[in-house]
């Protein structure tokens, strides 16, 4: 019987067959999280910072792949997480998922429902580079997407407390 795994050191090193871009796409879609976090800000006039950012985490002895999706994308800082102890990919920067990050994504999506919260994600992306999420009608929306996305995910502001916040700025 022809034997099915041929390598018996997958992953020591890299075949020439491998597509890298679907490659990073899937990894992201198993361990990967696209997020908008939303916080209060006195110092802005609608009340509330939006940051959006997407993130993976691994084992630090498994770092190798973290580094090859920075490597890849050409952007995002490695750091520990404290809260799992693990080591995490991240970008923060809007023109940094705008330029790099949205687009690949757009040309290999996600095959899991992690699709939806990146297309709600591009969406409040999209929205904050016209600068939507400065006005109390802008954020309310993006409030109401981003509430959307990551339905079993932890939030630090229910988006019904952040929405509610807004209908008080407006009267």
């Amino acid at each position: 019987m022809a034997n099915l795994w041929p390598r018996q050191d997958a992953g020591s090193r890299r075949e020439n067959s491998i597509n890298v871009p679907s490659y990073i796409s899937g990894y992201i879609d198993g361990e990967g999280c696209f997020t908008v976090s939303i916080a209060p800000r006195r110092t802005l006039v609608v009340g509330w910072e939006v940051r959006p950012s997407v993130s993976v985490s691994q084992n630090a002895d498994r770092s190798q792949v973290l580094l090859e999706i920075q490597r890849y994308f050409d952007c995002g800082t490695l750091r520990p997480d404290r809260s799992d102890q693990t080591l995490k990919w991240e970008v923060r920067s809007l023109p940094l998922l705008l330029a790099r990050v949205i687009p690949h994504f757009l040309r290999f999506p996600l095959l899991s429902a992690k699709q939806r919260d990146f297309e709600l994600f591009n969406e409040v992306c999209q929205r904050m580079a016209q600068g939507q999420h400065l006005t109390l009608v802008g954020l309310s929306e993006v409030v109401r997407l981003a509430g959307a996305m990551n339905p079993s995910g932890k939030r630090g502001y229910s988006p019904a407390l952040i929405l509610e916040s807004l209908v008080e700025m407006k009267a």
